[in-house]
């Protein structure tokens, strides 16, 4: 697969545009302009790829497309076609028909639709982006009734608050009011979707109270009884048309108050039924719906949802796959596929910090869609399973979460009764069977608490045989940012055993899902901070999860994480996958490429078990030492500015001898030049002569004499000198010890003897230019990207982590001399853009081409020092460094304990 970027697509799709004459070519070239391998693509066309059911007219793809020409309706077959036994089976990513006259696609994992006339193909090139490796974000956008009806009801809740003072405002006040809400969103759902007649409940609002609102509240009052009356003739005439919804959401108690209404808020109450909530999606709309009622969150409505695409990506390779398989196998048997039906239908899905739900309700869909298409298939087989009375038996009992907001567990079990109705409205178009929401039977496992303290075994009871899926989103929460009632959450899972008070709150998550899965058939995915296997996080958190005969059985690298939300997050995120140890594959995803791995590591690399310790010395012995620049301590006055020192020369001209060049790390990626005062022990005397020189070395001991620190005031003594200084008169390579993420390349340097480097970077001194092509190399920065952990979102470097402990083979001068000569080139182009900043140049979305090409001949040239083959991801990359890593290291001990065996016994004397 060609790695593209947007402007690259739009390039390649625009020849696609304005055609007269489309044939079945069509398919071929769009998958072509989205950069999916050629082979592929030739094997479609010449049909030993196509999976479709009819290769005459239709191309399919595992995971990619199925594309069917018609002579009908495109819009009505591909209805038929988008949830076809094929299409779940091989898990189709975009469903395509046309009559080459019009195009209709639907992408399955957004259900995104698309309807164009096939010639403005070109206009319409975002929606296949996918293909390219590039997931849509808000793809439903602002006027979407997830973000309309959030909105709407945001008003409403703002205008009841002010309209019932200090009613709602204590606990017990919330909840009330928070279940009202959760009342108000089912019965707007239930009037626009056939539970009850259209607009019922809207037009009894309209028609049976004031219109100044005053009675809106005892109409409401009356109707939720009502609600939770199962007989007519127990109701007042006027709502003896509703029918009886029972279950635990209409249930009266004496603690839930229905709030005053103004005419103002019964105005928003019609108007909020007005909206088509047909169109809701349960997976967003909770996650939406608990900012509205949150205090502080409003502002971010919806940032924290985890989009459907994300979502399957720890629920596809996490069991999803493994059951389309499994209907791929049973395809053509009646009794297998009624034992794969029996499966499903006793799997057990567990969120552990479930939120609003969006994981359990979209995990929920999919088992529904899957055995949908195998009812569907046992039609086609079998006359007896045409007969039989259909009904689903995915029961959403089997679902279970740990939410610590109660708003969020009623949002949830909310959020499962509407997936619940969509899907059997799927159901019913294509068996003709209805099945009734209400009754409501059931209502999810999903309880209300801290999921840190309580007994996740007491939630979903684990007997070891049942096959359960832990998924979800938990909270990420570095050190730092934790609070007070969140450490001693750390304390209350751990007891008496040791931890580090650097794990991330997530890691609580990570740790209590793998004591939950030890021993039995469950499995565990969650998306995460992409920092928990970086750095030392990894040696902090996942030696005690692999203690347990725990491992890692599928990874998602790092990837942004986004949203449908109109100001969606960005973090970058991973996805982790534990179960006990198997022999079944392991699979690393990463740029879109799914890659078999041997095992997994914290690293979330194909490598051993092996961590990164800190060391004092580089692992490979042929690279100098890397040590931090040099700490001036000195209020600034040692420090100068151009202006400074032009000022200072003009007064005292000699003082040229004391004044070198400074490179910290953000002033020297910005272009911003530095200077400061040098001065070495033997020229001190001479130094404090100059009078310019001498003010600012009185201000440096003042400066130093006034510190609370003893060992600061010492270097009152030496003023003239930094307070750390490591300086050396070499070439020396800078390396900043932070960067940003979006780079692609660490803008490292490569400085002559009158730099000195300061204390925000990192110095090698004596430095030769190979050290510098080998450090400004792809095999690098995955190195660092694995390692050396993050600040904030920023590559953070270390010399003890990173630096120390990079694997490097031997070097021969000839492999040297060749790294020399394209090290040397990166600096040449460098110096050609010499107007330009290195904040500039490496930008990626600005890195010009000459400067692309020359590290790109420096990572072939690095990458042929470590494999023959070439590699295609860092993930071969990282691979192949951990290898070399263990070996160096197991070779390191082993000559230690040689050393230690060999040394000469002390002989006793008497």
């Amino acid at each position: 697969m060609v790695k593209l970027n947007l402007k690259a697509v739009e390039e390649r799709v625009a020849p696609l545009g304005g055609q007269e004459n489309y044939t079945r070519e069509f398919i071929f070239d769009l998958l072509d302009a989205y950069g999916r391998a050629q082979g592929n693509i030739t094997r479609l066309r010449n049909g030993s790829l196509n999976i479709a059911d009819d290769p005459t007219t239709e191309v399919a793809q595992k995971n990619v497309v199925y594309f069917k020409e018609t002579a009908d309706d495109p819009l009505a077959v591909i209805e038929e076609l988008r949830t076809s036994p094929t299409v779940v089976r091989y898990s189709t990513r975009f469903v395509i028909v046309t009559d080459y006259a019009e195009l209709v696609a639907v992408d399955t994992k957004t259900n995104e639709n698309l309807m164009i006339p096939i010639r403005d193909i070109d206009q319409h090139y975002a929606f296949f982006l996918p293909w390219a490796g590039m997931e849509k974000a808000q793809y439903v956008a602002e006027a979407h009734a997830d973000v309309k009806a959030a909105e709407r009801m945001g008003k409403l809740f703002d205008e009841l608050l002010q309209a019932n003072p200090g009613v709602f405002h204590d606990p017990t006040g919330r909840h009330s009011l928070n279940t009202f809400f959760t009342r108000l969103l089912f019965c707007f759902f239930a009037e626009d979707t056939g539970i009850f007649t259209e607009n019922q409940f809207t037009n009894a609002v309209g028609t049976h109270t004031q219109t100044d609102g005053s009675d809106v509240a005892e109409f409401l009052t009356d109707l939720f009884t009502a609600l939770d009356t199962q007989f007519a003739s127990g109701k007042p005439a006027y709502l003896a048309s509703f029918p009886y919804v029972n279950g635990r959401l209409f249930h009266v108690t004496s603690n839930q108050t229905v709030p005053q209404f103004t005419k103002k808020a019964r105005d928003l109450l019609i108007e909020a039924g007005s909206l088509i909530w047909r169109e809701i999606n349960p997976d967003i709309f909770g996650s939406m719906f608990q900012a509205i009622v949150t205090p502080g969150s409003r502002a971010n409505l919806g940032q924290h949802y985890t989009s459907v695409p994300n979502i399957l990506k720890t629920i596809d390779p996490l069991f999803m796959d493994e059951l389309r398989d499994k209907f791929t196998d049973a395809y053509s048997s009646v009794p297998k596929l009624e034992k794969l039906l029996d499966r499903i239908s006793t799997i057990k899905v567990y969120d552990a910090a479930c939120g609003s739900g969006n994981f359990l309700v979209i995990a929920y869909k999919e088992l529904r869609k899957l055995e949908h298409a195998i009812l569907e298939r046992l039609g086609d087989l079998s006359i007896k399973h045409q007969r039989i009375a259909l009904d689903s038996r995915i029961n959403i009992e089997n679902f279970y979460g740990i939410e610590i907001d109660d708003f969020a567990v009623e949002v949830a079990i909310l959020s499962l009764w509407i997936a619940k109705h969509q899907m059997n409205a799927e159901f019913y178009d294509k068996f003709n069977l209805r099945i009734e929401l209400i009754p409501l039977k059931e209502a999810g496992q999903i309880v209300q608490g801290n999921a840190t303290r309580v007994d996740w075994s007491t939630v979903c009871p684990n007997d070891g045989e049942s096959e359960i899926y832990l998924i979800g989103n938990p909270p990420y929460l570095g050190s730092t940012y934790q609070t007070v009632d969140q450490k001693e959450d750390f304390a209350f899972v751990f007891g008496d055993q040791p931890y580090s008070k650097l794990l991330d709150y997530i890691a609580l998550w990570f740790i209590k899902g793998a004591e939950y899965i030890k021993g039995t058939q469950a499995k565990l995915a969650l998306v995460t901070t992409n920092s928990v296997s970086q750095g030392q996080h990894v040696e902090l958190m996942f030696p005690r999860i692999f203690e347990l005969g725990v491992e890692i059985g599928f990874a998602y690298t790092s990837f942004k994480w986004e949203n449908n939300a109109k100001q969606n997050a960005g973090v970058t995120v991973a996805v982790i996958g534990l179960r006990n140890q198997s022999s079944d594959p392991k699979y690393i995803f990463t740029d879109d490429l799914q890659i078999e791995a041997t095992n997994i590591n914290g690293y979330l690399a194909d490598a051993p078990n092996t961590v990164a310790k800190k060391r004092t010395t580089p692992l490979s012995h042929q690279l100098p030492p890397m040590t931090f620049g040099s700490k001036p301590t000195d209020g600034g006055h040692l420090i100068l500015s151009p202006d400074e020192r032009d000022r200072l020369l003009d007064k005292e001209p000699e003082a040229t001898e004391f004044i070198k060049r400074y490179a910290g790390a953000a002033d020297y990626i910005r272009g911003e030049d530095r200077l400061c005062i040098w001065v070495d022990s033997a020229d001190s005397e001479r130094a404090n002569s100059m009078v310019e020189l001498a003010l600012r070395f009185s201000s440096v001991r003042t400066m130093r004499l006034s510190s609370k620190k003893s060992s600061t005031r010492e270097l009152a003594s030496t003023p003239y000198q930094f307070a750390e200084p490591r300086y050396k008169p070499t070439d020396s390579i800078v390396m900043p010890s932070v960067s940003s993420e979006r780079r692609d390349y660490i803008p490292m340097g490569y400085l002559g003897a009158d730099t000195v480097i300061s204390n925000s970077a990192f110095a090698v001194y004596d430095a030769q230019p190979w050290l510098f092509a080998l450090l400004t190399s792809r095999m690098h920065m995955a190195w660092t990207r694995s390692v050396g952990g993050k600040m904030k979102t920023d590559y953070r470097y270390s010399n003890t982590i990173v630096y120390n402990n990079f694997p490097v083979p031997p070097l021969k001068e000839s492999a040297k001399e060749r790294l020399t000569v394209a090290g040397l080139h990166v600096l040449d182009v460098r110096e050609y853009h010499c107007e330009k900043t290195l904040a500039e140049l490496y930008d990626p979305e600005k890195m010009p081409d000459d400067l692309c090409l020359a590290h790109a001949e420096v990572d072939a040239l690095v990458d042929s020092i470590y494999s023959k083959k070439p590699y295609e991801t860092d993930e071969q990359r990282l691979s192949d460094l951990f290898a070399l890593y263990e070996q160096m290291t197991a070779e390191e001990a082993a000559t230690a304990t040689l050393k230690k065996t060999r040394a000469p016994r002390k002989v006793a004397t008497k």
